[in-house]
């Protein structure tokens, strides 16, 4: 009986989205036009190629920031229960493990950091402003 109440979930997590997509689509506006073709809708007429050069190092520092905010996700919780762990288990099988994590993290920011990731490229502005000062 219980399995009726999930079956009737799962039939309206389905039949919502397709009835809103249904809705949307008989009430949208149709305006064929060549510039909603265009690779830029507003306009914009592209020049160059398509192929740029990215700096891959707001890649990098996007990483890191997820790994380190997966660290605080991680975190939190032991911390909250970290006081009745060591009363049900000890201070070293509660402290170790999570000491172990840091560490293994603490190893990946100086991987991290000798390899020049979170080192941040200057650009030619920057430095012959940095030139016209020094003289």
């Amino acid at each position: 009986m219980s399995w009726i109440a999930v079956g009737a979930l799962a039939l309206v997590a389905v039949l919502v989205p397709l009835s809103m997509l249904a809705v949307s689509w008989l009430l949208r506006p149709s305006v064929p036009e060549d510039s909603k073709r265009a690779t830029y809708e507003s306009g914009e007429i592209p020049t160059g190629g398509t192929r740029i050069r990215f700096n891959i190092q707001y890649y990098m520092v996007a990483l890191l920031f997820v790994v380190f905010d997966v660290e605080t996700v991680l975190i939190l919780p032991w911390t909250v229960v970290y006081q009745s762990a060591i009363e049900q288990v000890g201070l070293a099988r509660a402290l170790v493990p999570m000491l172990v994590f840091v560490g293994i993290l603490v190893v990946g920011l100086v991987w991290a950091w000798r390899n020049g990731a979170v080192k941040w490229a200057r650009s030619t502005r920057v430095e012959d402003r940095s030139r016209k000062i020094e003289q």
